[in-house]
């Protein structure tokens, strides 16, 4: 499934795309960030990446959430637009 053009992406099923994340999040790379901005980096992530590209885990630590991206740059990116919420240490 990695190999999939993206209009086969765009074309998945919401369980195809819950599997196909489930196999990149391992390797993914993740961002935590502190949880008073989950609307916030929800919305760019929403106007800025497509579905099976990132998810976010609620509460992965006291005052914060993890998104997790399947490519390094958007986890970059990410972390560069929101780099005053990030936990420290977690990144």
């Amino acid at each position: 499934m990695p190999n999939r053009t993206i209009l086969e992406k765009c074309n998945m099923t919401p369980q195809e795309i819950f599997e196909y994340k489930n196999r990149w999040k391992p390797e993914g790379y993740a961002v935590q960030v502190h949880s008073d901005l989950d609307i916030q980096c929800k919305q760019w992530c929403r106007g800025n990446l497509n579905r099976w590209e990132w998810s976010m885990d609620t509460y992965t630590d006291v005052y914060a959430h993890t998104f997790v991206f399947e490519n390094e740059d958007h986890s970059k990116t990410f972390a560069k637009k929101f780099e005053r919420w990030i936990v420290d240490g977690k990144q």
